[in-house]
């Protein structure tokens, strides 16, 4: 008990842990919300427990210790960074799928017919732009895929407009070969 009652841990352990346990629960409460934004019923609830439980720790031994500052600043510090942390692990899982729309007054056959042989599905149509005739291909990948239907892009037309919408559900599409199996979505 002498630890707990040290100046030590009253002024560096503690605040750390404060801190550590905000970018905990924060990291869960933004992939939470990631997760109900993409529909994920299960995980998004369990992830809200463990964040709870994890914030009434943390929030407990501040309202035991309302007379030092450095805990709120590690509090509010554990938030931003748990904050950052939880984008950076969203970004890495790359879950869902997107649609990326892009415009170009280039011919589109060749962009086309390359990211048809990378075997992703595309819809191409004419459409008329304040500079006149243009073409808008439309491609809707998981977004693990991006990155390279993105660099396909780049390499055919690098002047092209494109714009990434994230999708919450889909009923039907045409996917790449992954683990030797072909995709082909059928959600409702």
């Amino acid at each position: 008990m002498l630890v707990i009652d040290s100046e030590v841990f009253r002024w560096v352990v503690l605040p750390l842990l404060i801190f550590g346990a905000r970018v905990l629960d924060v990291s869960l409460q933004t992939m939470r919300i990631i997760f109900i934004s993409k529909g994920r019923r299960v995980l998004a609830p369990l992830l809200g427990f463990f964040e709870v439980m994890i914030w009434l720790m943390a929030i407990a031994q501040i309202m035991h210790n309302l007379t030092n500052p450095l805990y709120y600043i590690a509090y509010g510090l554990g938030f931003a960074m748990g904050t950052y942390v939880g984008l950076r692990i969203e970004e890495r899982l790359a879950i869902g799928i997107v649609l990326v729309r892009v415009i170009t007054q280039k011919d589109a056959a060749e962009l086309v017919a390359c990211l048809r042989g990378d075997e992703f599905g595309v819809t191409c149509i004419d459409a008329e732009g304040k500079s006149g005739k243009v073409k808008v291909v439309f491609i809707v990948v998981d977004r693990c895929d991006l990155p390279r239907v993105i660099g396909i892009v780049r390499r055919f037309n690098p002047n092209a407009f494109f714009s990434v919408e994230d999708i919450r559900s889909a009923s039907r599409g045409y996917f790449p070969v992954r683990n030797g199996h072909r995709f082909l979505m059928q959600r409702k």
